[in-house]
């Protein structure tokens, strides 16, 4: 821990400069520990995950600890201000939304002195071992669910033995997505006492809400069988997917492109990409209202994927192309969208391969082979990649692991909360 808290000390004046610059309203309020607590009519669970594709995964398993537990609250941390507007889009109450405290001993204590959380569960890699001990000194469980370590992760933590040691000892209880992930952990020092059943919470994904009367009235520019989805793309993806895309359009005219970038920051740089490509495009975020010549959508807001999904009849997800792992097939496939991929799948190896396996999904690894792919498919090859999709889901996904992840959990808090429903206390 020694060396940890020594490089958080000179990581110090970095931290402080990334706040005092461009920070979002309450942003460094809320990194150094305050704003919010206050009195609770039950227990508190804190509930911690990176960024938007983790909350979503962590959405239904929040749901049924909410739903054990009437006077139960929840404070929901992130990394991102794009992750707290989405916990907050989603409208449920006794669930407050909050920007991470930093991993300072002295911002953690203030953190829990405002909240006084009961527990403290963490979602898939986030392994940040101030807060882990802090919680776990003041004898309050330390959750990890759906975990995940990669074996660059898990060869970090084996260059650093005794802070290892050290962050697996405060863990009570590790539900890991994966056999390889599980066994990671154990040999960085987890015993099988501290592990339950594997569950990969992005496996319980769902159908996404959305606008339907914005639905309709795009619908009138965007047919379906001819639109395809770019779905949270990073850069050095959208130059080859533009390419491919105007490749195949020079055939069929009609096909359109929605693009939606994984982070909308960087709308300016993908609008100036494609007007290099010379592709007539209109901007979501500054109103500009797509017509029969748009070629391209660039859907750069927040909050409105499932939307997008709705109107594609295919989708690539992003961040396969270069080495971001992958993006989640769940979803699309759940509003009946054919897969498309690139070959970087870290994140969802086990879904993709099953996908591949069953021929659910598209994998393609540049611009010549996306033309082809979108020429090739007909409505009815999409509809049945679509269907094919979802069946081979459905057989990966457990009936019961939420179920058992919340009573482990009131397990760890004796009882405090979540009961499941018909028993008595």
């Amino acid at each position: 821990m020694f060396v940890y808290r020594l490089l958080l000390c000179l990581a110090a004046p970095y931290f402080a400069l990334k706040l005092w610059r461009g920070a979002p309203e309450g942003a460094m309020q809320q990194r150094l520990g305050g704003d919010g607590g206050g009195a609770r009519a039950g227990a508190v669970f804190w509930l911690h995950a990176a960024s938007n594709g983790e909350l979503t995964a962590a959405r239904p398993l929040i749901e049924t600890l909410l739903t054990r537990d009437p006077r139960l609250s929840l404070v929901v941390t992130c990394n991102s201000d794009s992750g707290r507007a989405l916990v907050e889009s989603w409208g449920l109450g006794r669930v407050s939304a909050r920007l991470a405290p930093l991993d300072y001993r002295l911002t953690l204590r203030r953190f829990i002195a405002n909240w006084q959380p009961d527990a403290l569960i963490l979602v898939e890699s986030e392994l940040w071992p101030n807060r882990m001990v802090t919680m776990n000194e003041l004898s309050r469980p330390v959750v990890i669910v759906s975990a995940r370590m990669s074996e660059k992760s898990a060869a970090f933590w084996r260059r650093l033995p005794g802070l290892a040691r050290r962050v697996m000892g405060t863990i009570s209880f590790l539900s890991a997505q994966d056999a390889a992930s599980e066994a990671r952990f154990v040999t960085l020092g987890l015993s099988d006492a501290q592990i339950g059943e594997a569950q990969n919470l992005k496996l319980q994904g769902r159908k996404g809400t959305f606008d339907k009367a914005e639905k309709t009235r795009l619908s009138g520019v965007f047919t379906r069988d001819k639109t395809m989805l770019a779905a949270s793309t990073h850069e050095g993806e959208e130059t080859l997917l533009i390419r491919g895309f105007k490749e195949a359009q020079a055939q069929q005219p009609g096909l359109k492109l929605i693009l939606a970038p994984r982070h909308p920051r960087r709308s300016a740089e993908i609008r100036a990409l494609l007007a290099g490509h010379d592709m007539r495009f209109a901007t979501r975020s500054l109103g500009e209202e797509p017509d029969a010549q748009t070629q391209v959508y660039l859907a750069d807001t927040l909050g409105e994927m499932p939307l997008w999904y709705e109107l594609a009849a295919t989708t690539f997800v992003g961040g396969s192309l270069v080495t971001r792992g992958g993006h989640t097939p769940l979803e699309p496939a759940a509003h009946g969208s054919a897969l498309l991929h690139g070959p970087h799948l870290d994140n969802f190896a086990e879904v993709y391969a099953a996908l591949q396996e069953n021929g659910a999904s598209v994998r393609i690894t540049g611009s010549a082979e996306l033309a082809h792919a979108l020429l090739s498919l007909s409505a009815a090859d999409r509809a049945e990649m679509a269907a094919l999709a979802n069946r081979v889901i459905a057989g990966l996904q457990g009936d019961a692991g939420l179920a058992a992840i919340a009573d482990k959990i009131a397990d760890l808090t004796r009882g405090v909360a979540l009961q499941a429903p018909g028993q008595s206390s």
